[in-house]
């Protein structure tokens, strides 16, 4: 199959097509499709009817289970630009239906499509099944060669914290979500295992699900991560500040008392399924071990000691 146009509905394969050189062909995203730069001149085909960034973390989930439970719509199709877009080929995904375009935007794409495009559904739930949509999508694409580059040096840096024999490893909490309390799962757990910690509450592969604040006490993590899906370091640090900072419950555990809750870029390393997840593989080991991955170099501002 010859791919000349490509729409993507999700910002992970948006981030792997340019990394795969084929920018070019990409003639629609979403509206969260914002890296790498250029990727925010291309035409919208998908958008959020949540405004997230003048809401508060309880109102974001109010509002989008209400949207949930009633049926409706918690994206939109764009159906002009996702016409002239004409795609020989869509990239959805699977994974999580509040994160992303769901398969009834791609279903409604195809009925008012004039020609029929292929369809590639992403849906891993670990690192190596997002490394695997690297080959996958390469090979949709006839780029295999640079898609086995792309694997092999992101296996590669996999392997360096995997492989590394740690003395200890602290009980580590992530968070998705401060208002209600959201469990990190899916590639979460196992990021945390590989960079040395005892990753706690979740399993590898598991959907997230809501927390208690007795289950977190219960857990006693000597480290919590809170990584909320979709905001920035800085927006995850203004949340605590409004919602937790001043929580006796909070105050009482051994990581607030240690000093040990770190806030993270999750939207740019850990909310979704993209090659950036390795980058946060890398993050964790430098939060979680220290003193082994002291030369370990990440991006600036992507964790802060809370």
């Amino acid at each position: 199959m010859s791919v000349k146009r490509i729409v993507s509905l999700l910002p992970s394969a948006t981030e792997l097509l340019y990394e795969l050189g084929v920018e070019d062909l990409l003639y629609g995203v979403t509206h969260e499709c914002k890296y790498p730069e250029d990727a925010k001149t291309k035409p919208r085909v998908i958008k959020s009817v949540i405004d997230s960034d003048s809401l508060s973390s309880k109102e974001i989930d109010t509002k989008t289970c209400q949207l949930l439970s009633e049926g409706k719509e918690i994206f939109t199709l764009n159906e002009k630009n996702m016409i002239e877009a004409n795609p020989d080929l869509i990239i959805s995904q699977d994974t999580c239906e509040a994160c992303a375009a769901h398969n009834n935007h791609v279903t409604q794409a195809i009925k008012i499509l004039p020609k029929k495009p292929t369809v590639y559904s992403m849906d891993p739930h670990n690192l190596q099944e997002i490394v695997e949509t690297v080959n996958n999508i390469g090979k949709i694409i006839t780029r295999e060669d640079k898609a086995k580059e792309i694997t092999e040096f992101l296996n590669k840096r996999i392997n360096v914290i995997r492989d590394t024999k740690f003395k200890v490893n602290p009980k580590v909490l992530a968070i998705e979500w401060i208002e209600p309390f959201f469990t990190a799962g899916h590639w979460i757990p196992e990021m945390i295992m590989y960079a040395g910690g005892e990753n706690m509450i979740s399993k590898v592969g598991e959907y997230s699900r809501k927390l208690t604040m007795d289950e977190i006490k219960k857990s006693d993590p000597d480290i919590i991560i809170l990584m909320p899906c979709g905001f920035d370091t800085f927006r995850t640090i203004s949340e605590y500040n409004k919602i937790l900072k001043d929580n006796e419950e909070w105050k009482h555990l051994r990581a607030t008392k240690s000093n040990n809750i770190f806030a993270v870029d999750a939207n740019s390393y850990f909310s979704k399924p993209s090659i950036g997840a390795i980058t946060g593989l890398e993050i964790l080991a430098k939060i979680i071990q220290a003193e082994n991955f002291s030369n370990l170099k990440v991006p600036k501002n992507s964790f802060v000691r809370i």
